[in-house]
């Protein structure tokens, strides 16, 4: 697709750094730089400005806050030279707290640091997505994503003792038996079905009310993109595809995805959901999903935007799919 990085999360030209990852002092001298600034996230949020559109914080590498910012931080990159941290401050405990909102399909608190000025507050990268711009939301979505993968990979896998952060955080070694390891990304397929001038959409248990969304599915250990494709959607709703091809890929840092937009033209028609995988499936016509744009369906919700799901059914409609 030629517009292809334009989907959410896409490419935004952003210096990643790379060659300098394995030198500790010159990503100490970095840290020192007066250029530099610390992007900041609590609990998986980043910090923002809320007002619309909205902009990702980046806050000197001398606010206090960073004191109580948890130690190894993320070297994400550099804009126009200058680099980037992400900085944790998940240990922060605010005064009112929302547990039960927290952790939800859409959480839609904000949290809002004492230090800080009053329209800087942390929020759902889920819901904010499509508020900042393909920059802040490239950062925002590094940042995420490698602090989940911190989070759950304190230990080494192969000994099982305490591994230790490296290479401006993106890689962890083990002292004891010297096992290195490093962000682990999942691919994951999401398909455009079509039959005709008909899409296949489906649900899984659990999604609100009238949200449904294009069939997707992790790739397993040896098998090609395609061949994931042909397995997830006969698994799923028990069609049959034949030719498949890549359209456009999304990171999606929850927690740690990259999605593989595809299309595939199906062979057969009827439908037999899986109900362990999905609770419902339907064609869904072009002009029906016209409506389901406009918000007029009666039964289906539009897809949710920023997500590649609504980016390819966008492109489907207005047939820019090439």
């Amino acid at each position: 697709m030629k517009t292809a990085e334009m989907v959410t999360f896409g490419g935004s030209a952003l210096d990643r750094a790379g060659e300098v990852r394995n030198s500790p002092d010159v990503i100490r001298f970095m840290l020192r730089s007066s250029d530099a600034r610390a992007i900041l996230f609590w609990r998986g949020k980043p910090l923002i400005h809320r007002a619309r559109p909205a902009a990702l914080i980046r806050l000197p590498m001398d606010h206090p806050i960073l004191e109580h910012a948890a130690p190894d931080p993320i070297l994400l990159g550099r804009e126009d030279g200058a680099a980037r941290f992400a900085f944790d401050l998940s240990a922060w405990e605010p005064d009112e707290l929302d547990a039960a909102s927290l952790g939800g399909f859409l959480d839609p608190s904000e949290q809002h640091h004492p230090s800080l000025p009053e329209d800087h507050v942390f929020a759902e990268l889920r819901r904010v997505m499509t508020w900042l711009n393909p920059r802040d939301a490239e950062l925002a979505a590094t940042g995420r994503a490698i602090f989940s993968w911190h989070d759950i990979h304190g230990f080494c896998a192969k000994c099982g003792a305490a591994s230790q952060v490296s290479h401006g955080g993106w890689q962890r070694n083990c002292p004891s038996c010297n096992a290195s390891h490093f962000p682990r990304t999942d691919p994951v397929v999401i398909m455009l079905i079509t039959h005709g001038d008909k899409v296949l959409m489906g649900r899984s248990p659990g999604w609100p009310q009238g949200m449904f969304s294009l069939l997707a599915g992790f790739v397993e250990p040896g098998e090609t993109l395609e061949a994931a494709v042909r397995r997830e959607v006969f698994e799923e709703s028990g069609v049959r595809v034949g030719e498949v091809g890549y359209l456009a890929s999304q990171p999606w840092p929850f927690p740690a995805s990259l999605m593989f937009g595809c299309s595939g033209v199906a062979v057969s028609e009827e439908i037999t959901i899986d109900p362990v995988e999905i609770e419902a499936a339907m064609w869904v016509s072009r002009d029906e999903m016209m409506q389901v744009f406009a918000g007029q369906h009666p039964l289906i919700l539009p897809a949710r935007k920023g997500a590649i799901a609504h980016f390819l059914l966008e492109n489907w409609l207005a047939d820019t799919l090439d």
